[in-house]
């Protein structure tokens, strides 16, 4: 095979911005102020996801906290305990991940609010979840092809940065703020 004939990065690239599209025009249908009115309101915003998923999730955490909101990773070692008032946001693509699932009954069983962001419409965390969204990605076992030609939940954790994104964008542009107001929330450590 010449690199002619090798499948071409730019073609990826195409293929990733063209199921994205179609992802955000299915998912734009849904009530996704729902998350983020739970998430604005919250005393304090925990995120919680597995893997690739957990990582998306941490870059919301990082712009809500440039808004000024107080957030906290589950899983690092300065993380408080959750309570009434607060909000666990979550992502799995499953709706099942063992640990996320756990901790969003603790979350409810401590009086917090849980939003989820999911492939699975009728699925624990659903289930347990105050606001929901459900992305029409492909799962990451889900090795069919159908909904996704990408690897594992690609498809789900490239959306789940977007919606965390447009998530932030909303309440910054609610709030008010102007750039050099969350400026001075940046890391200065770097």
């Amino acid at each position: 095979m010449t690199q002619s004939d090798s499948p071409r990065t730019s073609d990826a690239l195409v293929l990733i911005r063209a199921e994205l599209d179609a992802l955000i025009d299915r998912a734009a249908a849904q009530d996704l102020d729902s998350v983020a009115d739970v998430v604005g309101s919250a005393d304090r915003v925990f995120v919680h996801g597995a893997g690739r998923s957990g990582l998306a999730l941490r870059m919301t955490a990082m712009r809500l906290m440039h808004l000024g909101l107080a957030v906290h990773v589950v899983g690092d070692v300065t993380t408080p305990a959750i309570a009434v008032g607060d909000v666990l946001l979550t992502a799995s693509g499953s709706g099942t991940t063992g640990g996320i699932v756990r901790a969003a009954e603790a979350a409810t069983k401590a009086g917090a609010r849980v939003a989820a962001i999911t492939t699975a419409a009728d699925s624990p965390l659903v289930r347990l979840a105050s606001a929901s969204v459900v992305l029409p990605a492909a799962e990451k076992l889900d090795r069919s092809g159908s909904a996704s030609a990408q690897y594992a939940g690609g498809l789900f954790e490239q959306a789940v940065v977007l919606l965390g994104d447009a998530i932030f964008h909303a309440l910054w542009q609610r709030g008010g703020q102007s750039a050099d107001d969350l400026w001075p929330r940046h890391a200065n450590l770097e």
